[in-house]
């Protein structure tokens, strides 16, 4: 039986009850690397922002940054976090199924471990939602996890066919290389595919 919008966002609440396996106190090591490489650029939306680590890292750099969650639970998070290390950023509780209804358009689109959750219905209105709220030639990077990461736990492995598939109307695609997605598990390290799209 396939999941409701409402059983998506009621997993998440409860799962911001505690702390989530992709929730590691700091932001990602892989949006580090694309930030110093100079690969973020203009007004940001972090998409499926979490507790808002990769945000806040963001904005500490000076960008003009968004953080968008389904949880409310996980936005408080990010609120909390903002004021205790007096950085300024704006998180917003919304669906990334329907960005446009944001207003904003984006020169970058950061998505760390959002893309992997969604169902193959809601894959094409979330490639939509990014199409719409992207200026043209912004970029959208993604981090997911790869087929190569054994199952077991965690969300839904994505290949590399599936990403070309996914954005193969209104993107171009820079690259998709191999990654790594850090979590709080014991093993830590998951194998990852970084993308980076253009909106054309």
């Amino acid at each position: 039986m396939r999941s409701t919008k409402e059983d998506i966002v009621r997993s998440f609440q409860t799962a911001y009850k505690n702390t989530p396996a992709w929730e590691i106190g700091r932001p990602q090591r892989e949006i580090i690397m694309l930030e110093t490489a100079g690969e973020i650029h203009g007004r940001i939306l972090d998409v499926g922002c979490g507790t808002g680590d990769n945000t806040l890292y963001l904005a500490q750099q000076g960008y003009e940054v968004f953080g968008i969650d389904v949880a409310s639970a996980a936005v408080d998070k990010a609120r909390k976090k903002a004021t205790v290390r007096h950085v300024k950023g704006l998180f917003i509780v919304h669906d990334a199924l329907s960005l446009d209804t944001l207003g904003i358009k984006f020169d970058t689109i950061v998505d760390s471990g959002l893309f992997h959750v969604f169902s193959n219905h809601a894959r094409l209105k979330f490639v939509q939602s990014i199409r719409s709220s992207l200026r043209v030639r912004g970029t959208y990077l993604m981090l997911c996890f790869s087929e190569h990461e054994p199952d077991g736990w965690g969300p839904r492995r994505v290949t590399q066919e599936e990403i070309i598939d996914s954005f193969s109307e209104g993107f171009k695609i820079n690259y998709i290389r191999e990654a790594i997605f850090e979590t709080n598990r014991p093993q830590r390290n998951v194998k990852a595919w970084l993308a980076s799209m253009k909106r054309i």
